[in-house]
């Protein structure tokens, strides 16, 4: 079987089973601060598990988009060296929310494995929780697996949990016998061995307890069912391939790596290695960048920074020095954009963000060879031979450097590399890693979950309406749940209905008032902590709130219209850039407030000041047009069939609200909107610039804050002309200009010309040192640039030797020494500048072949000078 007809196979086994299909959701998690990225196929559904919200559906299956790297979950540093390690990988799985359980569970996977993909029942095995005796006999009744082929393991492998607290329970797996070939040669070896002879198939997580924060187990009064399956390693399987690698998966891309460095799959098991690393990271640079995730030095951008950067280090080891990896992208979605067609939408930007990091990198392995460089000739002149870890794993945290590049140079050097404390720096990042997710994890309080499991979801009136008579459901401080909260106390507060839109989709939410027969509070901001919730953030003015209260909810109108003006005008605006720029512009983040709204989006260059006037021109000749915004609420499909805009970091349900723009814009929205664009009155763009690679922002104003701003643009324009004296201020500042660059021209001459004296007094007071020339000038009234010209000067003139300028300004000194390059192994620059500055009380340093150096006490200048030449004797012996 071909990987595509085994995925469709496992689609349409469910689907006549009675699972709805349900489509893969994107590999960057909407509002899940626990993950970096989709790691399983039940995190789409962990609300569903969570009891926080619902679908129409009660069991359903998916082939889920993985991804294993970063953050508590990475495969990253194994893959290329093992048969079944990935970065993404596609999880196949089915699952059940409190319909059936584990027998049909085992029956279904059971029927799947042996009837539909026919693998030998003799060669498969069955694992359970020690404890789960109601595991094992299932297993013996619904599939008739020898008592010997099903094995009990302990929590380690076979106990699973969402998190610390919360849904979890036993599990089962499924193994194959892939023979002795693939094992370990263990007399030992059996299920549960670490090597790929029991190779896990399937893992089927019973999901029937609670644990609280005591670790006590309650059951589920719903029990579930969580499975995954790696597409690719069934497909391994199925294919009779013992490496993933192998397999129809990745044949094309292997092809096209092997073709381009002309290196054989097979040929050495070191070029194999660099092959799979490709293989499997460009895979996942692909899809990344396709959803719009950017290589950057922080979260999910550092992860593909550093995943492009081991592929690229790959590269170099086939001998492929110049960008290379996005000539590959074109071969991973031949192979997968039959499943994935955004692939093929994206893929031009995509080639052009891979390529513009492949250079970057290229750049960055210079500036951390220079670097090592240093590292290396410091600990030469040390006297020692172990480049110590903590500096390797410095360069490969900052720059990427790979170690094994390190390792080589510092060989060539004649110096080694302290390995085991370069690993004592990786696991204390990993470490860090962990704990901050952890955090993470324990920050999400299951109260919200509790309340909406209680009182129910909170029903969105704010689309109709800015006022609302609503019932207090609960309310909390300090994250805790409390009866009632007292005059001057914050808290928050939960209603069963509300006009307050809570943020969400980059829109902030709404602030306003509520009010009691005995109290009167402020709504200083509204957040959604869980779907379907609405949390209240207030401050009690007078009075007391209690639960049961039946409150008077008004939203602050003005600022709501404000932020309508700047949300529609945020679409018109993301259409405008499509339409000035090309159709890879793709929304990278948005925030809109009733102040201003700021939108991030992808694209390569900076904006040329004609393509901004069109963008904002197009913006306005549509509000001039007021066009009719309208809203319509239909299926997911029907509205991405219609061509509707969706995101990838949105969450969408199966239902959605379609904003739509006349015919001119229609986008996936759950925001509040103008009724025409007539409403917006004005838009300017106030600010465009970089914030990461391949991704610009936008900042804009719409309305009166637009007026504001360009009211003050013209009061400070008059101000200019009165300051002048001139209405011509372009042309008045123009000659100023002028003049001022004839007069900066002018001083130039006079201190070069003074410079050019003192030059030819100095090598006439030239000194011999050990048969090297020592040149050394004073020339007060030099900035730091003129001063490091006059040090060139000078240095150009005796070819070989040693300079030290300085110069005196204001009370402060600065001094410069150059050595020349035929010297630079007797002495160093850097080490004679910081002994001079030492002795003035200040700080200096820098190259071997140049330094400067600085002191506020410009009075002991002459001094210093006077040591010059017993320091230069000094730094070369060592002393």
């Amino acid at each position: 079987m071909t990987s595509r007809e085994i995925r469709d196979s496992f689609l349409r086994f469910f689907r006549e089973k009675g699972h709805e299909i349900v489509k893969s959701s994107p590999l960057v998690p909407h509002d899940d601060p626990t993950l970096l990225f989709t790691n399983a196929g039940m995190v789409q559904f962990k609300g569903v598990f969570l009891g926080i919200e619902s679908r129409p559906y009660s069991r359903a299956a998916s082939c889920q988009k993985c991804m294993r790297a970063g953050g508590k979950h990475s495969d990253l540093e194994n893959v290329g060296h093992t048969a079944r390690h990935h970065t993404f990988f596609e999880m196949l799985g089915n699952f059940s929310f409190g319909d059936y359980f584990k027998k049909e569970a085992i029956a279904l996977a059971w029927e799947l494995l042996t009837g539909w993909f026919r693998l030998p029942e003799e060669k498969l095995y069955a694992t359970v929780y020690e404890e789960d005796d109601e595991a094992e006999r299932l297993w013996r009744e619904e599939t008739g697996i020898e008592g010997s082929r099903i094995v009990r393991l302990g929590a380690k492998d076979n106990f699973w949990q969402m998190a610390d607290t919360g849904p979890c329970g036993p599990c089962s797996e499924v193994l194959i016998d892939q023979g002795e070939e693939a094992g370990c040669g263990s007399a030992t070896c059996a299920p549960g061995c670490d090597c790929d002879r029991f190779l896990e198939l399937w893992n089927l997580v019973f999901m029937q307890y609670n644990r609280d924060e005591n670790g006590e187990l309650t059951p589920l009064p719903h029990p579930s069912i969580d499975t995954g399956m790696g597409l690719e390693r069934i497909t391994a399987v199925l294919q009779g391939k013992l490496n993933n690698f192998d397999t129809d998966l990745f044949a094309p891309i292997i092809d096209g790596i092997s073709g381009l460095s002309g290196v054989r799959y097979g040929a050495s098991p070191g070029t194999d290695a660099s092959i799979r690393v490709i293989a499997d990271h460009v895979r996942a640079t692909t899809f990344l960048l396709s959803e719009g995730v950017i290589p950057s030095n922080e979260g999910r951008g550092y992860v593909l920074r550093r995943i492009i950067r081991r592929a690229s280090r790959h590269a170099r080891l086939l001998n492929l020095h110049e960008p290379c990896l996005y000539r590959m992208v074109e071969h991973v979605i031949e192979s997968m954009a039959d499943v994935y067609p955004e692939l093929t939408d994206g893929k031009e930007r995509t080639e052009k963000l891979l390529r513009m990091e492949e250079e970057r990198f290229t750049r960055t392995i210079e500036m951390g060879m220079n670097i090592l460089d240093e590292v290396i000739a410091r600990i030469k002149r040390q006297q020692e031979t172990v480049i110590p870890g903590e500096e390797v794993f410095k360069l490969y945290d900052t720059y990427g450097f790979p170690l094994d590049l390190a390792r080589d140079i510092a060989m060539d050097a004649g110096l080694s590399i302290d390995e085991e404390g370069f690993r004592r720096e990786m696991e204390m990042q990993r470490t860090r890693a962990r704990a901050v997710w952890s955090a993470e994890e324990r920050a999400l309080t299951p109260v919200y979950g509790d309340i909406v499991k209680e009182c129910g979801e909170t029903e969105f009136t704010g689309y109709d309406g800015l006022k609302t008579e609503s019932l207090v459901r609960a309310l909390l401080k300090n994250g805790r749940r409390v009866e009632e909260l007292t005059e001057g106390e914050e808290g928050e507060v939960i209603l069963d209905r509300t006009p307050f839109y809570a943020e969400s989709g980059g829109q902030a939410g709404d602030t306003g008032t509520m009010d009691t027969e005995g109290a009167h509070l402020v709504v200083l901001d509204t957040k959604k902590p869980v779907h379907g919730l609405h949390a209240h953030h207030v401050k009690v003015k007078r009075g007391r709130v209690k639960t049961g209260d039946r409150v008077s909810c008004s939203v602050d109108e003005e600022r709501r219209k404000a932020t309508m003006r700047n949300h529609t005008a945020t679409h018109l605006l993301h259409k405008a850039l499509k339409t000035v720029l090309g159709e890879h512009v793709r929304q990278a983040g948005s925030l809109v407030t009733h102040e201003r709204l700021r939108f991030d989006f992808t694209h390569f260059y900076a904006l040329q000041k004609d393509e901004t006037e069109r963008i904002e021109e197009t913006v306005n000749a549509r509000i001039l047009e007021n066009l009719p915004v309208r809203t319509d609420v239909m299926p997911l499909e029907e509205a991405v069939e219609r061509g509707a805009v969706a995101l990838f970091d949105e969450k969408y349900g199966e239902t959605v609200r379609v904003v739509s723009v006349g015919d001119f814009s229609s986008e996936l929205c759950g925001g509040t909107h103008c009724r025409a664009t007539g409403e917006i009155g004005l838009f300017v763009i106030v600010s465009e610039g970089s914030v990461a690679s391949g991704v610009r922002r936008i900042e804009a104003l719409t309305g009166s804050a637009a007026f504001s701003f360009l009211r003050r643009k013209a009061d400070e324009l008059d101000s200019i002309k009165e300051l002048l004296k001139t209405d011509a201020p372009i042309q008045k500042t123009e000659k100023l200009l002028s003049a001022l660059k004839s007069l900066e021209k002018e001083v130039q001459r006079l201190k070069t010309g003074t410079a050019t004296d003192a030059i030819s007094e100095a090598l006439k007071e030239a000194r011999e040192l050990d048969g090297v020339k020592v040149v050394k000038t004073r020339q007060d009234g030099l900035n730091p640039k003129e001063l490091r010209l006059l040090a060139d000067n000078i240095r150009d003139r005796i070819r070989s030797g040693i300079v030290i300028a300085s110069s005196a300004v204001d009370g402060h000194a600065a001094i410069v020494c150059m050595v020349t390059k035929d010297l630079k192994d007797r002495y160093n620059a850097g080490e004679i500048v910081k002994r001079l500055a030492a002795l003035a009380g200040g700080k200096g340093g820098g190259r071997p072949d140049m330094a400067q150096g600085g002191t506020r006490d410009a009075g002991k200048l002459d001094s210093v000078l006077d040591k010059v030449y017993d320091i230069i004797k000094a730094t070369e012996t060592g002393e």
